[in-house]
């Protein structure tokens, strides 16, 4: 057997087994996490539509911002309440 025989009897992508005794509502669930947790709809999205690269780098500066500044709000000390 040539590797892309092997290749092709394995399951592409996320998949879910049903166990035994467990209703299809529950394996749905499952899957809708394991594909939530991988992220692949995160990228699906990103890729829907052509973004130039000025604005990806833009967007990705802010978004480094943003998460510095949230890390510096949480090492301040609280205001005095007095």
């Amino acid at each position: 057997m040539t590797k892309r025989m092997k290749m092709r009897d394995k399951p592409r992508g996320l998949t879910v087994v049903l166990k035994e005794n467990e209703n299809i509502t529950q394996a749905l669930r499952r899957f809708k996490r394991k594909v939530e947790d991988s992220g692949v709809l995160d990228t699906l999205r990103s890729k829907e539509f052509y973004e130039k690269p000025t604005t990806e780098r833009k967007r990705k500066k802010s978004a480094a911002k943003n998460r510095y500044n949230k890390k510096l709000q949480k090492e301040q000390l609280p205001p005095k309440l007095y």
